[in-house]
């Protein structure tokens, strides 16, 4: 089943800026072969659920390996099973009708 994700990893304790621990994520993400898109405040995924899930665990112990004591996510999802639908396809709906 394909899911699309919004996750939002913030590791804490580790001083003000995270980006180190954000961009060993995406190194995780796509070292998975999952379709991804940084924005402002974390990454949008898609891919077969497993891989996502998996990936998702991945991301933390990556960041808590690098010394991160505690980590704090997000994350939101969503499936379809009426029809197939990428990220592109969920924003060109929105823009459209700008």
């Amino acid at each position: 089943m394909i899911v699309i994700a919004d996750f939002c990893i913030v590791p804490m304790g580790v001083g003000v800026s995270v980006s180190p621990y954000v961009a060993a994520c995406e190194k995780v993400l796509k070292e998975a072969g999952l379709k991804t898109q940084l924005h402002a405040y974390g990454t949008n995924i898609e891919g077969e659920w497993d891989a996502v899930f998996a990936a998702i665990k991945r991301c933390h112990e990556a960041v808590h390996a690098m010394g991160a004591p505690r980590i704090t996510s997000t994350l939101k999802f969503g499936t379809r099973t009426d029809r197939a639908q990428t990220m592109e396809d969920k924003v060109r709906s929105v823009e459209q009708k700008l």
